[in-house]
C-alpha cells in the first residue's frame, strides 16, 4: 500500500510540476498578480509529493519488500541495513527518483528563501525549474518507474553491484546531484533574464550564491569519487580520464567559469550575454553527464542504464533543454548591453582569461570523451581516447590559468598595470624557485611536469598570501590596524584567499602523486619483505573472515623504515556469494608526505602460500583532497556573506531614492 501510495505521490508531483511551469509563466506575462503567486505554493507541494515519494521507496528498501521490481533487482535480504537505505539511489530508477528529489529541493528553497526577489522574475525562475521537473518527472514514470510491482513476490533478491556495497555510496551520488542539479538555478535565473530582457548586478548578486552553492557540492562529489575510486579499485591512482568521471568533470570546469564570470556581471556590469551563455551550458552539460551515466551508452559501475528507450528520452530532453535555451539565447541575447568597459591588463580581463581557458579545457575534455561514442555511432573504428590525450592537452592549458590567478587580484578593476603587480610578486617568484629546487633535490629522476606542478603551486599559494597581505596591508600600517581591516573583510573576500590556496595544495598533490608514484607487484609468501621508495613492506600472511555478506582474505603487511615499525596494513580480497563478484579493499596509511598503500589479490598458482601482491608509495596525494575541502570551504564563506542575505544593490539604491 505505501509503494502504490509513493507512486499516487509521484504522479500527483507532475500535476504540481505542470502548474508550476505554466501558471506563473503566464501570469508574469500578464502582470497578474494572482497567477504569479502561484509559483511559490507549487513548488512547496511538489518538493512535499516527491519526498513522499522517495520515502515510500526507502520503506520498500529497508523493510525488504522484494514485490517491488527495483527492490528485487537490487537489494537483498543478507545487506547490511546501511547498503540497504543507500541502495535506493545505486541503480537507474532510485538515482532519478533522488535527481528529481534535489531538484524539487532547490525549488522549495527557492520559493523559501528568496523573497527580496521581484515576484515577476522568482515567476518565471520558478516556471523554468517546473519546467525542468515536469521533463524528468515523466521519463521516471513513463520508462523508469521505481514503484513496478512483480505478479509473485521472489523469496529474495538479487543484490546490490558489490562495488556499490561502500560508504562512498551514501555521500558520493547526492553530493553529485546537488551540484549537477544546483546548476538548474542559474540555468533557470538566465532564462528568467532572457525573457525579462534584463541582467543587471541585482540579478548577480541573486545568481552568485546559488552557483557557488552548487559549484561547492560539485566539488564535493568530484573529490568523494576520485576518494572513493582510489581506495576501493585498487589500482593505486586517484583519476583515470574515465568517460563517467569526465562527465562531472566538464560541468565543473565550466561552472568555476560561471562562477568568475558572475563576479564581473556584480562588480562591473559587464560580459552580462557571456555570463548567461555560460549558465546555459553549464546546466547543459550537467544533463549531457546525466545523459551519458544513464543512457547506457557507457559501460561503467556507475552506468546502470541498458534499455534504449530511456537513452533516446534523456536524449531528447537534452536537446530540449539545451537546444530551446540556446535558441531564446540567440535572440534574446544580443539585448543584454554591457556598460562597463575595461582594458585588457585590468581585473577583469583576468576573471576573462580565467573564462577563456576554463572554457577551453571544458571543451578539450569535452571532445575527447565524445569523439570516441561519435566514432562509434557512425560505424568507425573503435578508440579509446586516455590519460596521455587529456594530460598532453589539458596541462598545457590549465598552467597560465593557474599563473594569472595569483596576478588577477593584485590588478585595478577597468584598467591595471602588470608590472607592479608583477613587483609584489617578488616573494612567489623565490618561493616557486625555492620548490623547484627543493623538489629536484629529493625527486630528480621524475618528469618535468612534477616540477612545474610543483613550482605552480609554490607560485599560487604565495601570490595568494601576497594579495591577502595586500588588502590588509601588512607590513605598512600597524599590525593592529591590519587586524582589524582584517574583521571587516566580506565573506566572499575570505572564501576567494581560501579557494585559491585550496587549488595551490591541490595542485601540488597532483603533481607529486601523478609524477613520483612507486609502484611493486609481485608474488609474496608470509615473510617476504619488498622494498617501496625506502619502506620496507613484510608480508605477515592472509587468512579468511566471513562478513556480513561476503567472505574475504585479508592479507597483513608490516611497514618499516629503516628497520622502525611504522605500521601494520590489512587489505582484503572480498567475494559476493550472491552476485559472485570480488572487490578489492586497500589497506592505506596516509601521512602528510605520502600515503602507504598495500592491495593483496589472488593466490598464486605455483608458489605456495603465496598471493599477488601490489605495493604502492604515493607522495603528497593526501594534499589533493585537502585543498579540494580548502575550496569547499572557502565556497561556504562566500555563500554565508551576510550581502547575500540582506538584498541586492538595486533594492538598497531604492530604498535610498525614497528616503531623500
Amino acid at each position: 500500500m505505501i509503494t502504490e501510495f509513493g507512486h499516487y505521490a509521484l504522479v500527483t508531483a507532475l500535476f504540481a510540476a505542470l502548474i508550476q511551469s505554466t501558471v506563473p509563466l503566464v501570469g508574469a506575462a500578464r502582470g497578474d498578480g494572482a497567477w504569479i503567486s502561484a509559483a511559490k505554493p507549487a513548488a512547496i507541494v511538489q518538493f512535499v509529493l516527491v519526498a513522499i515519494a522517495f520515502a515510500a521507496l526507502t520503506q520498500a528498501y529497508v523493510t525488504s519488500d522484494f514485490s517491488v521490481n527495483n527492490v528485487y533487482e537490487n537489494s537483498h535480504s543478507m545487506k547490511p541495513m546501511i547498503y540497504k537505505v543507500t541502495g535506493v539511489w545505486g541503480n537507474h530508477e532510485g538515482s532519478l527518483l533522488l535527481w528529481v528529489l534535489i531538484l524539487a529541493l532547490f525549488g522549495c528553497c527557492l520559493a523559501l528563501f528568496s523573497r527580496r526577489l521581484p515576484p515577476s522574475l522568482m515567476a518565471r525562475v520558478l516556471a523554468v525549474q517546473g519546467m525542468i521537473g515536469v521533463g524528468f518527472l515523466a521519463f521516471i514514470l513513463f520508462t523508469s518507474n521505481p514503484f513496478l510491482r512483480l505478479p509473485h513476490a521472489p523469496l529474495d533478491g538479487t543484490g546490490l553491484n558489490p562495488l556499490l556495497q561502500d560508504p562512498g555510496l551514501a555521500l558520493h551520488p547526492p553530493f553529485l546531484y546537488l551540484g549537477y542539479v544546483g546548476f538548474s538555478v542559474a540555468f533557470s535565473f538566465a532564462i528568467a533574464a532572457l525573457l525579462e530582457g534584463r541582467v543587471d548586478a541585482a540579478w548577480a548578486r541573486w545568481v552568485r550564491p546559488w552557483t557557488m552553492a552548487a559549484w561547492a557540492f560539485l566539488t564535493i562529489g568530484v573529490g568523494l569519487g576520485s576518494w572513493w575510486a582510489y581506495y576501493e579499485l585498487g589500482w593505486g591512482g586517484w583519476w583515470f580520464w574515465d568517460p563517467v568521471e569526465n562527465a562531472s568533470f566538464i560541468p565543473w570546469l565550466s561552472g568555476t567559469a560561471l562562477l568568475h564570470s558572475v563576479i564581473v556581471v556584480e562588480k562591473r556590469d559587464t560580459m552580462k550575454a557571456w555570463t548567461v551563455f555560460l549558465a546555459i551550458v553549464t546546466f547543459s552539460l550537467s544533463l549531457l553527464g546525466t545523459f551519458l551515466v544513464r543512457s547506457g551508452v557507457l559501460t561503467s559501475v556507475h552506468a546502470f542504464a541498458t534499455d534504449p528507450a530511456r537513452g533516446v528520452f534523456i536524449l531528447i530532453l537534452l536537446i530540449l533543454v539545451a537546444g530551446g535555451s540556446l535558441a531564446l539565447f540567440a535572440s534574446r541575447g544580443p539585448a543584454l548591453k554591457s556598460t562597463g568597459l575595461f582594458q585588457p591588463i585590468s581585473r577583469e580581463g583576468g576573471l576573462l582569461l580565467n573564462n577563456l581557458l576554463m572554457s577551453a579545457a571544458a571543451a578539450v575534455v569535452l571532445l575527447g570523451t565524445l569523439y570516441p561514442l561519435f566514432l562509434d555511432a557512425i560505424g568507425g573504428a573503435k578508440v579509446s581516447v586516455g590519460a596521455p590525450f587529456f594530460n598532453s592537452v589539458f596541462f598545457p592549458i590549465m598552467t597560465p590559468m593557474a599563473a594569472a590567478m595569483a596576478v588577477g587580484p593584485l590588478l585595478a578593476w577597468k584598467r591595471g598595470d602588470l608590472f607592479p603587480a608583477l613587483k609584489k610578486l617578488w616573494a612567489a617568484f623565490v618561493m616557486t624557485a625555492a620548490a623547484v629546487i627543493a623538489t629536484w633535490s629529493f625527486h630528480s629522476d621524475g618528469p618535468p611536469i612534477g616540477l612545474l606542478g610543483m613550482g605552480l603551486a609554490a607560485w599560487l599559494f604565495t601570490g595568494t598570501l601576497v594579495e591577502f597581505a595586500e588588502r590588509a596591508k601588512l607590513a605598512r600600517v600597524p599590525l593592529l590596524e591590519s587586524f582589524k581591516r582584517m574583521a571587516h573583510f566580506s565573506g566572499a573576500s575570505w572564501g576567494m584567499t581560501l579557494a585559491h590556496l585550496g587549488l595551490a595544495v591541490a595542485i601540488a598533490g597532483m603533481a607529486g602523486a601523478g609524477s613520483w608514484k612507486v609502484e611493486s607487484i609481485q608474488v609474496m609468501k608470509p615473510g617476504d619483505s619488498v622494498d617501496v621508495a625506502g619502506y620496507q613492506y613484510t608480508f605477515n600472511g592472509a587468512r579468511q573472515r566471513q562478513g556480513p555478506n561476503y567472505s574475504s582474505t585479508v592479507g597483513s603487511f608490516t611497514v618499516r623504515e629503516d628497520g622502525r615499525e611504522i605500521v601494520t596494513l590489512q587489505s582484503e580480497k572480498r567475494v559476493y556469494p550472491v552476485r559472485n563478484m570480488p572487490t578489492t579493499e586497500a589497506a592505506i596509511h596516509t601521512m602528510f608526505l605520502g600515503d602507504l598503500y598495500a592491495v593483496i589479490g589472488d593466490p598464486d598458482k605455483d608458489v605456495e602460500g603465496g598471493f599477488i601482491t601490489r605495493l604502492y608509495y604515493n607522495p603528497f596525494v593526501v594534499w589533493l583532497w585537502a585543498g579540494g575541502l580548502i575550496m569547499v570551504l572557502g565556497a561556504a564563506l562566500s555563500v554565508a556573506d551576510r550581502r547575500y542575505r540582506i538584498g541586492a544593490p538595486a533594492h538598497r539604491r531604492q530604498a535610498a531614492t525614497a528616503k531623500v
